[in-house]
């Protein structure tokens, strides 16, 4: 069954807690709250006490990805604060093994996402310590993107990484996900997708990850 994982960077942020509790209602797998710091990507988002905040809203688990420098000082915040998933980057982690390692000390799902530019043989050495593989399918930073076709042959690579591994670990694209690209994510090993403008620009919240859903 695919999951659905709206992306709040995409909703209305005057009323975030009632957004969230919206796509609650709507049929929503997993939150997908976008953590960017400026620096790593051009944009700016939220932090820590935010994500605290909106904690108390709904029981929906939290998605958390760090698109942030050093995320290791900043897991055990976004840990405390109710995050369920933490996924950082590995482009910015020199140790990424001992980043997971401390993802997992806070008793946390741990994810590893890839920028459009890496290579999928990064995660090669780690497999054993992920619970999710992030594939962005836009160059992150900015909502509302259109999606990277050039991605479509790493994700089915990294399919096939997870299913010679034997483990359960979930495969998560992000970037430009439509009623359109979903399917072809999907065919190319998704088990998760991330949609922001297409859920939160629907207009129909239910109808739009109905939608993502029928594939």
């Amino acid at each position: 069954m695919i999951k659905i994982a709206p992306s709040i960077l995409s909703a209305d942020f005057a009323k975030l807690g009632e957004e969230i509790q919206n796509i609650e209602k709507a049929g929503a797998d997993y939150i997908h709250i976008d953590v960017m710091d400026g620096s790593f990507v051009p944009n700016i988002t939220i932090g820590n006490e935010v994500v605290k905040a909106l904690r108390q809203k709904t029981q929906v688990p939290f998605d958390v990805h760090l698109m942030i420098n050093n995320p290791d000082n900043h897991v055990k915040a976004f840990a405390e604060a109710g995050a369920d998933i933490i996924t950082i980057h590995a482009e910015v982690s020199i140790h990424l093994d001992r980043s997971l390692a401390l993802i997992k000390s806070f008793d946390k799902k741990a994810g590893v996402s890839l920028v459009p530019s890496t290579h999928e043989d990064a995660l090669d050495y780690i497999l054993e310590k992920l619970d999710l593989i992030l594939v962005m399918t836009v160059n992150p930073g900015f909502g509302g993107q259109k999606f990277l076709s050039s991605q479509l042959k790493k994700i089915e690579n990294i399919r096939r990484k997870i299913e010679k591994s034997g483990k359960k670990i979930e495969l998560e694209v992000d970037g430009g996900i439509n009623d359109q690209t979903a399917r072809i994510a999907i065919e190319a090993g998704a088990d998760v997708l991330v949609s922001g403008s297409y859920i939160f620009g629907s207009g129909n919240y239910q109808q739009a990850i109905a939608n993502l859903k029928k594939f």
